[in-house]
């Protein structure tokens, strides 16, 4: 490691949505695992937040999220499937994926 050069996040790429994902911004936090998510397309959903997720992640407002529809009800909830940091959040928004 180089004099001066303490950077230790290398990097990361960053997850596009991919067919029938759709990014959104969590608005609202309503308990038990559950939120509502302004997305993309123009839908507020109801975001769902899978167990796996529920312990190793956590979800605010304001933060960026890419869900999943549901196959039935797909205008009205959705699962959350991944959490984007600031940093991806903006890229995502200069790439033209995040339309709000």
């Amino acid at each position: 490691m180089k004099r001066g050069d303490n950077n230790n996040q290398g990097v990361r790429r960053v997850r596009t949505p991919r067919k029938g994902e759709i990014p959104g911004v969590v608005e609202q936090i309503l308990g038990h695992g559950k939120l509502k998510v302004r997305c993309a397309d123009g839908h507020i959903r109801l975001g769902r937040i899978p167990g796996k997720m529920k312990k190793r992640i956590w979800i605010r407002e304001g933060d960026v999220v890419l869900v999943k529809p549901w196959d039935f009800q797909s205008d009205e909830k959705a699962d959350v499937i991944w959490r984007y940091t600031r940093t991806e959040s903006n890229w995502l928004e200069k790439r033209g994926f995040l339309n709000l």
